[in-house]
């Protein structure tokens, strides 16, 4: 029933930006925390970023820190990450997911979407 779609991703330059956005359906978007996940091929998933229902509140892996901004647009029932000054170990398919607990969402992946590629090369 939860449905989480991602989309934005594709190949850019290293110092390059992209913005990632996640479309929410089939539960109370407002209600919850969401987060970013990301996992580059053969590596274990890293947590990204998470924010709180209001949007008020967000909290960055320190690999991505200063870089990326999680936002939440709670009317459209989406999620978003911008990414700017992308480097090439920021390649990896990027999943939205609901919760915000890093441990939580990395262990209930019914709740991620199905990922869109960045890829950061030159």
């Amino acid at each position: 029933q939860v449905q989480l779609v991602e989309s934005g991703g594709g190949l850019v330059q290293p110092g390059g930006s992209l913005r990632l956005s996640c479309a929410a359906s089939g539960f109370t978007f407002s209600t919850y925390y969401m987060s970013w996940v990301r996992q580059a091929p053969g590596k274990g998933p890293e947590w990204v970023s998470a924010i709180n229902t209001g949007g008020g509140s967000t909290r960055y892996a320190d690999s991505v820190k200063g870089r990326f901004t999680i936002s939440r647009d709670n009317a459209k029932n989406t999620l978003y990450l911008q990414m700017n000054s992308l480097k090439p170990e920021d390649t990896a398919l990027y999943y939205c997911a609901r919760g915000g607990d890093p441990i939580g969402v990395m262990t209930s992946r019914d709740y991620w979407g199905q990922g869109t590629q960045v890829t950061v090369s030159s």
